[in-house]
């Protein structure tokens, strides 16, 4: 029944109303919407590739949800139903169900049900049509102007994806009139029609966002200013200012108690006492109050922010709120506004922090997958004789500080972190020792075997002790994590951005995207088969049309070209390239003409980069940590370190950039960007190996320089301090790191 938003036939056609006569038929036809239908989206792929699963549109009236529905009718291969939820009941969804069996029973045919005005049906109609979308009998096609998670059936809506249709812009609405003057088969094209100064402009504004409510107005200042209807082709009408103030009026707001108004003022309330700002939460709670809403409504959830917005920035929040809500119990109204209050602004004035959301991010391991209890922290009452568990044990009370180092999650999790204490209130105080703590966990799950792999204890004594100042390198974990908050906090983007990640053989912001634009699109690049494999293969926990897309490239450019884009994501165009190098391997005038070629209007690049000009120098380290007592050794180094990483010259001039470098490069190709110089630091274990590396004046860059320019005592003076302090253990190493924003001006 794909002819289901088609006429049958002209004469009927033309009988229409204008604004289903101007229904698009494809997807370029659709005005505005780009954040879910436009090049590259999630939703736009999945109609082109024909593999729609169930989805809910949500939007004000006349956003083009039934249009949508209907370009989807004009391409889909499945059957196409269509359902009125306010004309039509569950004999009628039983009777599309028995066809939509029928069609895949006997000829394996998809059926696309489209529902309009979905939240129309009450609990019992929705529910007869869940079983049918949970087994793949019908693909849903809601439509509804109501918030669907409150006005549709939550298991319903479990099963769908939901989109949000936006009001259309003044330009989507002019552009809408400008096609119906000029279309000949459907809209006016056939005759001159004018519009008087401001006349047009007129019904667009008090349109609203609404094409619907636009074109209707036009269809009857069009054909209620010249009689009779139709006139011949060619004559001229012309529609005055007030034919156009009559054809529209300014649309009365809604308002509902129970629906959005409820919802949008408790959202309100949350957001204002989140935001610590006590008058606005004061402001909506007697909003709240004086529109007859429930208390203990607003209590559970002040007990909800409690936890979630407060945490453990002040434990006692939630003490201090459930107190509230207790003492309302006993008295009631009109006293029981104090309680009410007392808890409003005890929450707006606390710190704040959500770490207790990690709780979710634990969830979804465990959902993922069911991982084995290691060893050593099974049961050992029961097991142990048999089969080892319990052995490797460290108990904590054993020790000073009544703790050790050791491995407590499962083996497959190893160096997960969940929980990032906040440094607010009373989870400040104890951020340092929670983060010392994870440091040393994550120093042993992620390192070598020595002293067993699963735990290793405090004692420097111990076995293993080399092992263990090798793993507190692992401490950089801290710091890729730290590197992509960083870049999302600058790109900040939103559910349907499509962004662009190179350099992603580690996933360290592939995933971090898909988590934040599951509707747009993730396009990710990597320089060799395994990395490309090995990333897929996580991904296998994503639905198809949600994976990432991953291209190979054997490039030596960080960014492709439009044409390889185009051919391996049919998308030519990103709201975001996110790049994190330790080196550049390409010059920075390149890389910004080649962003400037893939950057959509308002686009984005975020790259986060560690110059060689902006490193470590051995100097810093042994004047900060008095290695030697010669300062004029460690002065001459010093010069000598400064004249080497500025040498713009040499065979590794590409990587010994400046961010006065980066800033006129990307300026020069018409970008404005802005700059933020990061401190870092790490425990780095400097070992043998390395100082061979470094002071081979023959294989080494560094080496042959210093050698140059200082005196053989000096540099093997040098060499020796080094080598005297590395058996102390790890070294704090400085460097520093280039973050830039960079859009088109």
């Amino acid at each position: 029944m794909s002819d289901l938003f088609s006429s049958k036939n002209e004469t009927s056609q033309n009988s229409n109303p204008l604004a289903d006569r101007m229904r698009p038929r494809t997807l370029e036809d659709i005005v505005g919407q780009d954040h879910i239908v436009g090049q590259g989206r999630l939703l736009r792929r999945a109609i082109q590739a024909d593999r729609l699963s169930s989805i809910i549109l949500y939007g004000p009236p006349g956003t083009g949800k039934t249009s949508l529905a209907a370009v989807i009718a004009n391409t889909t291969r499945a059957a196409f139903e269509k359902l009125n939820a306010v004309l039509s009941g569950v004999k009628d969804i039983r009777e599309v169900i028995d066809r939509a069996d029928d069609r895949n029973r006997l000829y394996s045919k998809r059926t696309i049900l489209f529902v309009d005005e979905v939240h129309r049906w009450n609990k019992a109609q929705q529910d007869a049509l869940l079983p049918w979308v949970e087994n793949g009998t019908v693909i849903l096609i809601g439509a509804t102007t109501e918030n669907p998670f409150f006005e549709v059936n939550r298991a319903l809506v479990s099963r769908s994806r939901i989109f949000q249709l936006k009001p259309l812009g003044e330009n989507e609405l002019l552009e809408t009139a400008m096609r119906t003057l000029c279309d000949k088969e459907r809209g006016y094209g056939k005759w001159n029609v004018r519009f008087e100064e401001g006349a047009l402009s007129h019904l667009v504004e008090i349109a609203g966002g609404d094409a619907r409510s636009l074109l209707n107005a036009m269809e009857l200042a069009v054909e209620t200013s010249v009689s009779p209807w139709p006139p011949a082709a060619g004559t001229e009408i012309v529609i005055s200012m007030e034919a156009a103030e009559e054809s529209i009026q300014r649309r009365a707001l809604l308002y509902d108690r129970d629906g959005d108004y409820h919802f949008d003022t408790i959202s309100a309330f949350i957001k204002s006492v989140r935001g610590s700002d006590p008058d606005a939460a004061l402001y909506w709670l007697a909003k709240m109050v004086r529109a007859g809403e429930d208390p203990k409504f607003i209590f559970r959830r002040m007990i909800i922010l409690a936890s979630e917005d407060v945490g453990l920035a002040d434990p006692n929040a939630l003490t201090v709120v459930i107190s509230c809500a207790q003492a309302f119990e006993r008295i009631g109204f009109p006293e029981g506004n104090f309680p009410l209050s007392h808890a409003c602004l005890y929450l707006a004035t606390a710190p704040k922090s959500n770490t207790t959301l990690s709780y979710f991010d634990a969830l979804k391991e465990v959902e993922r997958e069911d991982a084995e209890v290691p060893n050593h922290l099974r049961d050992a009452s029961r097991d142990a004789e048999s089969f080892g568990h319990g052995e490797g044990y460290v108990y904590p009370h054993a020790y000073r500080d009544h703790w050790a180092a050791q491995q407590y999650l499962p083996n497959t999790l190893k160096g997960r972190t969940f929980y990032i204490p906040s440094n607010i209130g009373y989870e400040g105080k104890i951020r340092e020792d929670v983060l010392h703590k994870k440091e040393l966990q994550a120093a042993i799950v992620l390192g070598d075997s020595d002293a067993g792999g699963e735990f290793l204890s405090w004692s420097a004594a111990a076995k293993g002790r080399e092992g263990w100042f090798k793993r507190l390198e692992s401490g950089r974990s801290a710091l890729l994590l730290r590197d992509r908050n960083i870049i999302f906090k600058e790109a900040d983007p939103s559910r349907q951005d499509r962004v662009l990640i190179p350099l992603a053989n580690d996933g360290l912001l592939l995933w971090e995207s898909l988590r934040r634009c599951p509707e747009g699109l993730t396009a990710a690049l990597v320089n060799t088969e395994a990395a490309k494999e090995a990333l897929l293969r996580y991904a296998q926990v994503l639905d198809e049309i949600e994976m990432p897309q991953i291209a190979l490239t054997a490039s030596e450019e960080i960014l492709p070209s439009q044409k390889l884009c185009h051919e391996q994501f049919d998308c030519a165009e990103f709201d975001h390239i996110l790049i994190r190098a330790l080196r550049l391997t390409t010059s920075l005038s390149s890389l910004a003409k080649r962003a400037k070629q893939l950057l959509s209007k308002n686009g984005k690049l975020i790259l986060l980069s560690s110059p060689v000009r902006l490193g470590e120098r051995i100097s810093r380290i042994l004047n900060e940590e008095k290695l030697m007592s010669d300062k004029k050794t460690t002065a001459k180094l010093a010069k000598a370190e400064e004249e080497f990483f500025s040498d713009t010259k040499g065979s590794l001039s590409l990587n010994f950039w400046d961010e006065r470098d980066l800033t006129s490069a990307f300026e020069q190709e018409g970008f404005s960007a802005e700059l933020t110089i990061i401190d870092q630091k790490e425990e780095r274990l400097i070992t043998e190996k390395d100082l061979t590396s470094w002071f081979n004046t023959e294989q080494s860059r560094w080496g042959s320089f210093m050698a140059e320019k200082l005196n053989e005592s000096d540099f093997k003076l040098i060499e020796e301090a080094l080598r005297a302090r590395i058996t102390a253990g790890p070294i704090l190493w400085k460097w520093k790191s280039v973050c830039m924003k960079a859009g088109l001006r």
